[in-house]
C-alpha cells in the first residue's frame, strides 16, 4: 500500500484532468489568498516602512556581502531549522509539521501531474514520501495541538477550545488525516472510500481557500520578519530595542522552568 499511488488508483473513477484542475485551483487560491492577505493587512507596506526606518536609524549601512550572509543565516536558522523556538518540544513539533507538509504537497503534485494513471508506474519512493509526509503532519500537529499550545499548557484551557487562529492547523490536520484514511480504505476496497474522499477534498479546500482568515500566509511572512530582525541588529537600530544585557533576566524558577515558549 505504501508504494501505491492513491491518485492513480482514483483515476479509474475520476479523470486525471479533474484532479489536475483541482490542484491548479488550490495553487491559485494560495497565491490569491496570500496577495489579498498582504493587501488587506498592509503587511508589505508595514514591512517596507519598517525597513526604511531601520536603515535611517542604523549606526552604519549593511553592505551587499553582509546582507547576503544574513540572508543565508536566516534561511539556515529560522527557515530550515526553526531556530527561533527556544522550547525544544515546540521546535521538533514545528519541524515535523513543516517538512511533513512540504513532502505531502510536493508529492501530491508529482503524483497527480506526473503519474496520474496506472499506465505510468509511479516510483515507489514518491507515494512512500506522501504517506510519510502525512504521518509527520499528524505527529507534529497533534503533539502541538494537545500538549504544546500556550493556552493549553500554560493557561489550563481545554485542548478542544477552538478560536479562529486555529483554522490553519485544524484544516491541515484534517486534510492529512482524512488523506491517510481515504488512501487506506481505497487500497482495502472499502465501501466508505468515497465518503472519506469527499471529506478529504472538503478539508483540503478549507486549508487552501481560507488563507485570508487563517495563519497559512504566516509561513511566508516569518522568514521576511526574521531577515529584517537580523538586518536591524547588524546595522545597530535593533528595531528600537535596547542592547542585550550582560546578565539577561531569567524567567521561571530553579524548581520549574517555563515550558510553553
Amino acid at each position: 500500500m505504501l508504494t501505491t499511488n492513491p491518485f492513480a488508483e482514483l483515476s479509474a473513477s475520476i479523470s486525471p484532468i479533474v484532479m489536475q484542475t483541482y490542484v491548479v485551483i488550490m495553487i491559485i487560491l494560495v497565491a490569491g489568498g496570500t496577495l489579498f492577505d498582504i493587501m488587506h493587512k498592509k503587511s508589505a507596506t508595514y514591512f517596507f516602512n519598517n525597513w526604511r526606518n531601520a536603515n535611517k536609524k542604523g549606526a552604519h549601512q549593511v553592505g551587499g556581502g553582509e546582507m547576503a550572509s544574513l540572508a543565508i543565516q536566516t534561511a539556515a536558522v529560522e527557515v530550515l531549522t526553526s531556530g527561533e523556538f527556544c522550547n525544544a518540544r515546540r521546535r521538533v513539533a514545528h519541524l515535523l509539521t513543516m517538512y511533513g507538509f512540504l513532502a505531502y504537497v510536493i508529492t501530491t503534485a508529482i503524483m497527480v501531474f506526473g503519474y496520474p494513471t496506472p499506465a505510468t508506474p509511479t516510483p515507489a519512493i514518491v507515494p512512500g514520501l506522501w504517506y510519510l509526509g502525512a504521518l509527520m503532519i499528524c505527529g507534529g500537529g497533534y503533539w502541538f495541538w494537545f500538549f504544546i499550545r500556550v493556552d493549553v499548557a500554560a493557561e489550563g484551557n481545554s485542548p478542544f477550545r477552538i478560536v479562529r487562529a486555529d483554522l490553519f492547523i485544524l484544516s491541515l490536520l484534517a486534510s492529512a488525516t482524512l488523506a491517510l484514511i481515504w488512501a487506506i480504505l481505497q487500497a482495502a476496497g472499502c465501501s466508505w472510500t468515497n465518503v472519506f474522499l469527499g471529506l478529504y477534498l472538503i478539508a483540503t479546500t478549507v486549508l487552501f481557500g481560507s488563507i485570508p482568515w487563517s495563519k497559512f500566509s504566516h509561513m511566508f511572512f516569518k522568514p521576511a520578519a526574521a531577515f529584517q530582525k537580523r538586518v536591524a541588529e547588524a546595522n545597530g537600530s535593533r528595531s528600537n530595542m535596547p542592547a542585550p544585557a550582560d546578565l539577561p533576566e531569567k524567567f521561571g524558577s530553579a524548581r520549574r522552568q517555563p515550558q510553553h515558549y
